[in-house]
C-alpha cells in the first residue's frame, strides 16, 4: 500500500480516480437496476388494478343476465389487446361467484369451470382465503402477492349499488417480469460499459492534465537555476486556483530573481559609464590646458605674424583640427549641475527650429507633439542639449524619407520626452554599450551624444530607456520637477 501512495501524482491521481469511477458506475448501475424492478413491479399492479375494476364494472350486467358468453369476450378481450405492452398481459382472468366458484375462465383446461378455486392448487387454496377475509373487509380491489407463490393475484369485486354477484381475478406469473427486466439490465450494463469506455479514457487524460503541472513545477523547482526552468510559459496552466497560485508564485520568485540580477547588472553598466565619465573628464581636463594655449598662439600669430599663403593656409588647417578637439573634449565636460533659468515652452520651439533643417537634408518627416504651455521647473540648458542630442541621433539614425517622432508631457511632477525614428533595429550588443562614449560599435560617429544625454539624465535624478514600439526604435526620458509646477 505504501508502493502505491508513494507513486508520482501523474500515475496516483488517474489511479485513483478509476477506482472511483468504476466503484460509482457499479452501485449506480445496481440501484438503477433494483429501482427499473420496482418499477415494473408497480407498473404491473397499477395497470392491473386499472383493468380489474374497468372489467369489473363492465361484467356487471352479463353477470345479472347470465350472460356467459358476454362475461368470456369481456375478460378475454384484454388478452387479444395489441396496445397492451407484453409485460402487462395477464396469464389468466377468471371469474369467481360469492362462493367462489370459475364462472368465466380464460383457461378452461387449466381451471375449468364450476370447479372450486380453493380445490386446484394449495396457491388457489391461499388466495380462496385471502378473497373470503377482503370480503368482510371493503369492497376495494385487493392484490395478493403471497410468499413462495408463483404467481400475482388481483382480485376485484363485480358489485353495483351493494349487491355483488362475484369477483374478478387476474392473474400475472411472477416469471413475467424477468425477461423485461433482464433486457433492462442488458441495457444498463452496456450503458454503464460506455460510460466506463468514455470516463476512463477522460480522467486518465484529466489526470495527466492536472499532475503534469506539478510534475513540471517540481521538476524547474529542482532545476531552478538552470535556464530552462526559468523558460515557464504563461499558458501552462492558466487557472487561478491552489495549483494556479503555486504556479504565480513560482513567477512571481523568477520576476523577482531575474529583477535581481537586471539590477546588478544595471549597477555595473553605471558604474562602468561613471568610470569612464572620470576617466574622459580627467582627460579633458589635462588636454584642455595646452590645447587653450596652442590655440591662443595660433591666434596671435595670425594677428601679428606675416604669413605666406602656403604658410597661412597650413595655420588655419591646424587651427581648424584643434578647434574640432577642443569641441570633442569639451563634450566630455558635462556641467549640468550649473543653475540656470527654468525651462519655458519658448525652448522646445528653438530646439524645434534648429533640427528642422538637419531633417528636411534627408526629407524627414518630424511629427512634433509638445503639451507645455507654462514654464517647467527644470534647468534650460541641460534639458536643452539633452532633447537636441536625441532628435538629431535620431535624424541621423531614420531612413531616407523616414519619420521622426517626438512627444513632449509633463505629467504627476515629471518632464516625460519621447524620441522615435523608423531607423535601422539596434543589436543586443549594441543596445548594452549604447551610452558609451567612442565605442567600437557606433556605425556613425563617436558615440558622444548619447553619453552627453545619459550623464545628464543622471544628474538630473531622471531616467532614460531604448524600447521598440512597433517597428519604431523608441528614446523615453522622464525628469522629476525640482519643485511643484507654480499654478
Amino acid at each position: 500500500m505504501r508502493s502505491v501512495l508513494n507513486l508520482s501524482f501523474r500515475y496516483k491521481l488517474p489511479l485513483w480516480g478509476s477506482i472511483l469511477i468504476i466503484v460509482t458506475t457499479l452501485v449506480v448501475s445496481g440501484s438503477l437496476m433494483l429501482r427499473a424492478y420496482e418499477d415494473l413491479h408497480t407498473d404491473l399492479l397499477a395497470s392491473s388494478s386499472n383493468m380489474s375494476r374497468r372489467l369489473a364494472e363492465a361484467l356487471f350486467l352479463p353477470l345479472l343476465e347470465d350472460d356467459i358468453w358476454g362475461a368470456y369476450e369481456i375478460i378475454n378481450s384484454p388478452l387479444v389487446d395489441s396496445s397492451i405492452r407484453e409485460v402487462l398481459l395477464p396469464k389468466t382472468i377468471v371469474i369467481l361467484d360469492n362462493e367462489l366458484r370459475v364462472v368465466v375462465s380464460t383457461r378452461p383446461k387449466a381451471i375449468p369451470v364450476l370447479a372450486g378455486i380453493e380445490k386446484l392448487t394449495p396457491e388457489y387454496a391461499a388466495l380462496a382465503n385471502a378473497i373470503r377475509k377482503s370480503q368482510n373487509e371493503n369492497a376495494n380491489t385487493q392484490t395478493f402477492d403471497m410468499q413462495d407463490a408463483t404467481n400475482i393475484f388481483i382480485a376485484a369485486p363485480i358489485i353495483s349499488e351493494g349487491s355483488r354477484l362475484g369477483t374478478l381475478v387476474i392473474i400475472h406469473s411472477k416469471d413475467v417480469l424477468m425477461p423485461r427486466f433482464l433486457r433492462i439490465a442488458e441495457r444498463g450494463g452496456l450503458v454503464g460499459f460506455l460510460v466506463l469506455a468514455v470516463l476512463l479514457p477522460l480522467n486518465w487524460y484529466w489526470g495527466e492534465r492536472l499532475s503534469g503541472p506539478l510534475v513540471l513545477i517540481a521538476d524547474m523547482m529542482k532545476d531552478i537555476d538552470k535556464e530552462s526552468a526559468r523558460n515557464i510559459d504563461h499558458k501552462v496552466y492558466p487557472y487561478d486556483d491552489e495549483l494556479g497560485q503555486l504556479f504565480a508564485a513560482y513567477r512571481r520568485m523568477l520576476t523577482e530573481q531575474e529583477a535581481r540580477e537586471t539590477l546588478e547588472q544595471k549597477i555595473i553598466h553605471s558604474e562602468r559609464l561613471a568610470a569612464v565619465g572620470r576617466l574622459a573628464a580627467g582627460v579633458a581636463h589635462e588636454i584642455n590646458n595646452p590645447l587653450g594655449g596652442m590655440l591662443t598662439a595660433i591666434d596671435t600669430l595670425k594677428s601679428h605674424g606675416e604669413m605666406d599663403a602656403r604658410t597661412a593656409k597650413t595655420i588655419s588647417l591646424v587651427e581648424r583640427g584643434l578647434t574640432q578637439i577642443k569641441e570633442t573634449v569639451g563634450a566630455l565636460l558635462v556641467e549640468a549641475r550649473i543653475k540656470s533659468r527654468d525651462l519655458e515652452p519658448q525652448d522646445f520651439e528653438d530646439i524645434r527650429s534648429l533640427v528642422v533643417p538637419q531633417a528636411q537634408k534627408k526629407a524627414i518627416t518630424l511629427n512634433w507633439q509638445s503639451s507645455i504651455a507654462k514654464p517647467v521647473p527644470l534647468q534650460a540648458n541641460p534639458v536643452r542639449q539633452l532633447l537636441i542630442n536625441l532628435l538629431l541621433n535620431a535624424i541621423q539614425a531614420a531612413q531616407h524619407k523616414g519619420m521622426v517622432v517626438c512627444c513632449i508631457d509633463a505629467n504627476a511632477g515629471e518632464l516625460q520626452l519621447s524620441v522615435e525614428n523608423d531607423g535601422k533595429q539596434l543589436t543586443a550588443e549594441q543596445t548594452a554599450h549604447l551610452y558609451e562614449p567612442f565605442s567600437p560599435l557606433s556605425e556613425n560617429g563617436h558615440g558622444l551624444g548619447l553619453w552627453v544625454t545619459y550623464q545628464i539624465v543622471q544628474q538630473l535624478g531622471g531616467r532614460i530607456n531604448l524600447d521598440r514600439n512597433g517597428g519604431l526604435m523608441r528614446f523615453s526620458v522622464t525628469l522629476p520637477f525640482t519643485e511643484s509646477i507654480p499654478a
